[in-house]
């Protein structure tokens, strides 16, 4: 396809949100005819993540699970807790998979086109321009997945965290691993009165994820979850010989800031730039699809893209989780041990997936109720 100067739809940055979103527009009719932009400076062509969902049923990204598991546990300082997650199972994608997979697809249909370039700045006074290093662009509505630079000024006026993480894949020497179940947190290893635990996917009998997380304010140096993990493998894995076949790092935002408030008519923030991970747990992959499905629905309809994207009743729940998590943060480990322990797997998922009802909801909270929660439930009212 020749390179062309004006597009009815651009979508800035080839990442989850907008690979995904390309993807529900190359799969419906309506959007045959309609000249689509993707512009991302990278080639998307590393395994630079690990994304993990649930969900009962099959789904339309089967072909692209790595792994997936039926159980799970919570280890605590003080107790073992199992988990059974029926009827969910929890999946694993690898990022390279479904960058290979989306760009597969999506260049092979004459509509969309890949612009490798840096975007600059989007110009919104008259006609809809997105300038780049090389060139500008004019579309009739841009889905934008940077995040606005105001969040870097004004995150502190919000409640915001970072969850931050380091992983290691590595590869043993012996079958070391129990690969039908996964470790969702395991609290014994700490760093010092912080919330902080290992995740530990097992992939295979000699291959897993083992990964150091915090939930805090502040990030920490890259050889601090070096220590950690190497500590926890040494010692509570009592694994002595094994390879590191790759690493992975990352930070995301778990915070109350209104990124929605950045969508104007002509351009819709996307990903974590709209607000599209879950606050309270930093999930996004489940969510993205929602929404990407929810964006498809109002364009058909003509409505303003961003249309029904929230729900304002578990914005505030992750607004009273993330303030009890900022304001005590020693307390992670009671919080999610709790919310594991005495709650169902079909109440726990359905409420993280913003599906509850509210008598689900009533059971959730009750299941966390303490004065810590009490006095974040009033500050944020």
């Amino acid at each position: 396809m020749e390179q062309s100067a004006h597009f009815d739809y651009i979508i800035i940055g080839n990442g989850l949100a907008g690979l995904q979103l390309a993807l529900r527009m190359e799969e419906d009719n309506f959007f045959s005819d309609k000249k689509i932009a993707l512009i991302d400076p990278s080639k998307k062509n590393s395994n630079d993540k690990t994304w993990s969902f649930w969900e009962t049923e099959p789904s339309r990204w089967n072909s692209l699970v790595y792994k997936s598991w039926e159980e799970t546990s919570i280890i605590t300082s003080k107790e073992y807790i199992p988990f059974n997650l029926y009827p969910y199972s929890y999946k694993t994608i690898r990022s390279i998979d479904f960058y290979t997979e989306a760009k597969n697809r999506l260049k092979n249909s004459n509509n969309f086109q890949f612009i490798k370039q840096s975007v600059l700045s989007i110009d919104q006074t008259n006609t809809l321009l997105v300038k780049t290093e090389n060139n500008s662009y004019s579309a009739s509505h841009v889905f934008d997945s940077r995040i606005p630079s105001d969040f870097s000024k004004n995150s502190k006026n919000h409640i915001s965290l970072i969850q931050h993480f380091k992983g290691w894949m590595i590869k043993t020497e012996k079958e070391t691993f129990n690969d039908s179940q996964f470790t969702m947190m395991d609290y014994r290893l700490k760093d010092s009165n912080q919330c902080t635990f290992m995740y530990v996917l097992p992939f295979s009998k000699n291959e897993a994820l083992i990964e150091f997380t915090y939930f805090t304010e502040h990030v920490v140096q890259e050889k601090t979850y070096n220590e950690f993990i190497e500590t926890y493998i040494k010692d509570y894995l009592k694994i002595d010989n094994y390879s590191i076949i790759e690493t992975e790092m990352g930070q995301i935002p778990m915070t109350t800031f209104p990124f929605h408030k950045f969508n104007t008519n002509k351009i819709t923030k996307i990903g974590t730039a709209g607000g599209w991970v879950k606050g309270s747990t930093g999930y996004s992959f489940k969510n993205t699809e929602k929404k990407t499905v929810k964006i498809i629905e109002n364009l058909k309809d003509n409505q303003l893209p961003s249309k029904g994207l929230y729900t304002k009743r578990f914005r505030f729940y992750d607004k009273v989780f993330l303030k009890v998590l900022k304001d005590e943060n020693h307390k992670g480990e009671w919080i999610f041990s709790q919310f594991y322990k005495k709650n169902n797997p079909v109440t726990i998922f359905r409420f993280l997936d913003e599906e509850s009802t509210f008598i689900e909801e009533l059971k959730v909270m009750n299941s966390l109720f303490s004065w810590s929660f009490i006095k974040a439930f009033f500050k944020t009212l």
